[in-house]
């Protein structure tokens, strides 16, 4: 209450001045003194009442060229405080008045499709956005708010259209956001079993970004589909040179293709290699079941726990103690049990993969982070580090 109090108490006097000049012009009051409305919503202020307060002093600020400014805080704060309804009405109020410039006019349609985003009105968002468009006026702001709809509605051609525009206004690259959309359609027509529109889409997504993992690893997947192991092997080594922090992803894929060539020598060359650049647990573990398939449990922990000491993580810890209660009994297997308890729960409230942008932390990999929105900034995450550290309040999905 008192926030809102000290917030609207500076809209208060400036309403009561404004409307007390323009008193003195009609002479309704004398000798320039405040109107009574003011006082009476001041008093509505101090007597915790702010709904009608509110009221009073929207009503006292007339609109015309002088209040514009102070109907528009005032709908942008009431957007802010989550009010949008009230938000709307001010906003719509605005528009209606025929006194309004024309760039006052477009101030309020951007503030009024912004208000009607938040509530969640897309198609009166649209029409406003695309409105200020064709007048070319805050077209950055339409632009960049039409880009958020479309992506929302999963409308992906239209989204690169949008794109495409505000690369040209602005000068600023939007290659990763659009190579993202590609792929989006590009799963779309995979879905629905049209291939040469999805081998498309990935190639232009490729074209807009040659770092985008995302379109090389659904290209393999593709190529998998088709029973082109090699080919995929071949496409999937290009994630080495794209983005090691998603070279993890690759190696279901990988370990598919191996084995359906029937080649566990290829792999285990190519995890090692693999292991050079990426030292996660990930392709440490896939090793360490190739070492036990040819060479037994015994070996298999060694390597592992030659890993472990320089590279600690709680997923190899707990396949190390699954290894080391192999073959074991009595107490020792029941202590190694309780050990294997302990870590698979440790495991089952961890987060394998966080945003770089904002923190946000997930169970599975996203393209697009649930919680900032960006495109490619969710990644794997390695080694032993705290997922209660670092940002608090951040959700797990």
């Amino acid at each position: 209450m008192l926030d809102l109090l000290w917030l609207l108490l500076p809209l208060a006097a400036a309403s009561g001045w404004l409307a007390a000049r323009r008193s003195l012009r009609r002479t309704e009051v004398a000798n320039g003194k405040y109107t009574p409305a003011y006082f009476k919503g001041l008093n509505y202020l101090l007597n915790e009442q702010p709904d009608k307060a509110i009221d009073v002093f929207i009503q006292m600020a007339e609109v015309d060229s002088e209040t514009v400014e102070t109907h528009l805080a005032l709908g942008n704060l009431f957007r802010r405080r989550g009010e949008v309804e009230r938000a709307i009405r001010i906003h719509q109020n605005l528009i209606a008045r025929p006194t309004l410039n024309r760039d006052q006019r477009a101030q309020a349609l951007l503030e009024l499709g912004q208000d009607y985003m938040r509530a969640g009105l897309f198609d009166r968002a649209e029409s406003l956005f695309r409105e200020l468009d064709e007048m070319k006026l805050y077209r950055e702001s339409a632009l960049q708010n039409l880009l958020v709809i479309y992506q929302q509605e999963k409308d992906w051609e239209k989204s690169l259209e949008v794109a495409d525009r505000l690369e040209q206004l602005t000068g600023q690259s939007l290659s990763l956001e659009r190579a993202h959309f590609y792929c989006e359609l590009a799963e779309e027509a995979s879905s629905c079993q049209d291939v040469a529109v999805a081998q498309e889409a990935l190639k232009k997504a490729l074209h807009c970004d040659p770092r985008c993992v995302r379109a090389t690893l659904l290209q393999a997947r593709m190529a998998i589909s088709r029973g082109e192991f090699p080919d995929a092997v071949v496409t999937l080594k290009r994630v080495e040179h794209q983005d090691l922090a998603y070279l993890s992803e690759t190696l279901p894929m990988l370990r598919a293709c191996y084995q359906q060539l029937g080649d566990g020598s290829a792999l285990a060359a190519h995890l090692d290699q693999m292991l050079r650049h990426d030292q996660g647990i990930k392709v440490a573990l896939v090793l360490a079941d190739l070492v036990e398939s040819e060479q037994g449990s015994k070996v298999a922990m060694e390597f592992l726990a030659d890993h472990l000491q320089k590279h600690p993580d709680i997923e190899g810890i707990d396949r190390l103690v699954k290894l080391s209660a192999k073959g074991v009994d009595g107490a020792a297997s029941e202590t190694l049990g309780i050990l294997g308890q302990l870590t698979g729960k440790l495991l089952a409230t961890r987060s394998g993969y966080q945003c770089s942008r904002c923190g946000f932390r997930a169970k599975t990999l996203h393209w697009k982070c649930p919680g900032c929105k960006s495109w490619s900034s969710i990644k794997p995450r390695q080694g032993l580090a705290d997922d209660q550290s670092a940002h608090q309040g951040i959700g797990i999905i």
